[in-house]
């Protein structure tokens, strides 16, 4: 498998946001993207890991990637 950097269409910070804030702000931004487009969304909600990862899958995006270095927690997801 190839290791190809994806560039984001768009970013999100959600820093200092509990959730379920960041995962609804998550769904809200995707709605607005064109088919194909790349979000980066940036948290520091610890429950985001899990959170963001499920609702965009129940909502037919795709997560790309999930990377977390310290507290912050960067997904790439794809309309």
């Amino acid at each position: 498998m190839q290791n190809k950097k994806i560039t984001p269409n768009y970013r999100l910070e959600l820093f200092g946001e509990t959730c379920p804030y960041p995962a609804i702000a998550t769904i809200d931004a995707m709605e607005k993207l064109q088919k194909g487009e790349v979000l980066e969304v940036l948290s520091d909600c610890a429950q985001s890991i899990n959170n963001i990862p499920l609702d965009a899958k129940n909502h037919g995006y795709e997560v790309l990637q999930i990377n977390q270095e310290g507290c912050v927690i960067s997904f790439l997801i794809r309309k």
